[in-house]
Order: structure tokens, then sequence, then C-alpha cells
């Protein structure tokens, strides 16, 4: 899947591990350990995970 995000108001309110994997050019290892340590903020939803918008900027943010 393409994505075409040109500014944050572009990105989903609410994403998947692996919606990320494409938007910062990482593999599945790398995403899942970026949310495993709490660099990205997410929350559970019975088996899946998901993170928000804000956590994301939060990150992006933060990773200055």
């Amino acid at each position: 899947m393409k994505y075409n995000y040109v500014s944050y108001d572009d990105i989903p309110l609410i994403m998947t591990v692996e919606d990320l994997m494409p938007i910062l050019l990482i593999g599945r290892n790398t995403a899942y350990e970026l949310v495993r340590s709490g660099k990205i903020k997410s929350i559970r939803v019975g088996r899946q995970i998901r993170i928000s918008r804000d956590a994301f900027i939060a990150f992006l943010k933060d990773s200055h």
C-alpha cells in the first residue's frame, strides 16, 4: 500500500504497528520495538496494538 501523507492531518487518527512501517520506512521488528520500548505510546485493544496520531506526532517531535 502506498501512502501519500502531505501533512499531519493526513495521518489516520488511529494506526496499527503495520501502518507505521511504510511511514517511517522501517521493518516490522523495529516498529514493534519502538512500541514495546515505549518510545511510541500505544494502547492494547484485546490482542491488537493501536497508536494514536497524537502519540505518533509526539514521537516524531521527541526524536529531533
